[in-house]
């Protein structure tokens, strides 16, 4: 009866993978439509009509066996018979990191969840890009490096088992939550920090934000490893790309993560994460080139549908722009910004499109951030068709005074800007100009919108027409020139009037 049921799930997947990876050509023209850069058309990955299943591997869907063994097995067979599909069926399917190889789709059926097993042995420390640094973290659930028409399709769910890796902050709990959080073991420090074990407390101690210090010795690597979470999905340096269906949950860091790749498509898939999850990113595209992100649903920890290109020195040096994307149709529920670019843009930011998106509950609406020692420029940004509702601060915000606080926790912080003294430009000064942003409107926010540029380098060509935002203040704009306000109205909530205004070296020529 079993070998029945597996023949059945194996050729059911295989009807519905082939279908997911070989859809009618042209089906995304229509995002190409009046877009005011010029774009390669992305085209789904090539990937054979061929296809496997990981019960024949030795897999067990059980939620207790391991199938680490099973996955690798599988996709190495897929890679050297040229690719294909490797059909994950329904069941719980415990695992240790997956390596995706070229030309190789992996198939998680609907009734299919894949769970990454939290034991740390599982996941070696190697080399990679976090938060824009050269660094070293743990090897991620799932990733590909250098790999070419790979695919997540099928419906399925992958989940990472977030909640043993990540730090949790007192704060973002109701007293009940934090203290199960507590009696089931960890650290907690100033009471109001839960750490999973204490070298994870060691190296939170002793870092620079997330990144540890390269110095440590490998035995120092070693007891830190709780500290080197890893992002869930990692691409690096991949070609035709594409995630499709498929819920990604639950991630020990960031959850899905293309780095310095290109033609990408992402459609129609659910990336969430628990709302106090630290660094919960949900959809973080880093330096890379040819991007479609259409029909998606967003629900994070921290920024949900962010830009990168490398933070600071290491970004600069490798010099990989994140250009020529389009987000259409996609909505945001929680998250520290629905739409963001920043703060790592060292490689520069350009050729954006958004365009059709929700964004109902996030800290900031539309987020763009850096600081000084960045360097790169972000340009020709074309934003349209947003639709916001309890925007928790900004519904329009760039700061280039970003500190590593969410927009709620730097709340007040930018009064402290007023005033700072400009200093020399140089190829570390970022610079965001070039911004057309058109069909906004947002019932409830903090403030309407804040433009606090830097004094050596003021946010400069922002555009900003047909606006309509309700708001308990208005628009406060500081270090910014030829910003255009056109239609753009806002409302008080009940209560005190809005009160816009305008803070000095502000030119609106």
């Amino acid at each position: 009866m079993r070998t029945f049921k597996n023949l059945f799930f194996f050729f059911a997947a295989l009807v519905l993978g082939l279908s997911s990876c070989n859809k009618t050509q042209g089906e995304f023209d229509y995002l190409y439509n009046d877009l005011p850069f010029k774009m390669d058309k992305v085209e789904r990955p090539s990937i054979p009509d061929y296809s496997v299943n990981l019960v024949d591997f030795g897999g067990i869907g059980d939620g207790v066996t391991l199938n680490t063994e099973a996955f690798k097995q599988a996709m190495e067979h897929l890679n050297a018979e040229g690719g294909g599909h490797l059909i994950v069926p329904e069941g719980l399917w415990l695992t240790g990191p997956i390596e995706l190889l070229s030309n190789c789709d992996l198939h998680i059926t609907p009734n299919a969840v894949v769970i990454f097993d939290p034991n740390r042995d599982l996941y070696p420390i190697v080399e990679v890009v976090f938060e824009g640094l050269d660094t070293r973290r743990c090897e991620s659930p799932i990733h590909a490096v250098g790999a070419k028409n790979i695919s997540i399709t099928g419906g399925g769910v992958i989940d990472g088992s977030g909640e043993s890796w990540r730090v949790v902050k007192r704060e973002k709990l109701t007293p009940g939550q934090w203290k199960d959080l507590v009696a089931s073991g960890g650290v907690v420090v100033n009471d109001r920090l839960w750490y999973p074990d204490e070298g994870y407390a060691k190296a939170a101690s002793i870092s620079n934000m997330n990144v540890a210090p390269s110095s440590l010795s490998e035995q120092e690597w070693q007891e830190i490893k709780s500290f080197l979470r890893p992002n869930m999905i990692s691409i690096r340096n991949c070609e035709n790309v594409l995630l499709e269906d498929c819920t990604f949950q639950n991630s020990p860091c960031w959850n899905v993560h293309p780095l310095m790749s290109k033609n990408i498509i992402i459609n129609h898939v659910h990336i969430r994460n628990p709302h106090y999850s630290q660094n919960g990113d949900a959809l973080d595209v880093d330096s890379c080139e040819n991007v479609i992100i259409v029909n998606s649903i967003f629900d994070a920890g921290d920024d949900a549908i962010c830009i990168k290109s490398g933070k600071d020195e290491d970004g600069r040096r490798r010099a990989r722009p994140c250009k020529n994307l389009i987000v259409d149709n996609c909505t945001v529920y929680h998250g520290h910004g629905g739409f963001v670019v920043g703060s790592e843009m060292s490689g520069g930011v350009e050729n954006i499109k958004v365009s059709n998106c929700r964004f109902l509950g996030t800290d900031v609406g539309l987020r763009f951030k850096s600081t000084r020692g960045r360097g790169g420029v972000v340009k020709n940004i074309h934003i349209s068709d947003i639709y916001m509702k309890d925007i928790v601060a900004d519904g329009i915000l760039f700061d280039l005074f970003y500190g590593g606080k969410s927009a709620v926790e730097a709340a007040g912080d930018d009064a402290k800007t007023l005033g700072t003294p400009a200093i020399p430009v140089d190829e570390t000064t970022p610079e965001f100009r070039d911004i057309y942003i058109q069909d906004v409107y947002c019932n409830g926010a903090g403030r309407a919108m804040l433009f606090n540029g830097l004094p050596e380098m003021p946010v400069s060509n922002i555009n900003i027409t047909n606006c309509t935002i309700t708001a308990d203040t208005g628009i406060d704009i500081r270090n910014s020139q030829d910003i255009k306000l056109e239609n753009v109205k806002c409302y008080p909530k009940e209560g005190e009037p809005v009160k816009t205004y305008k803070v000095k070296n502000f030119s609106n020529n």
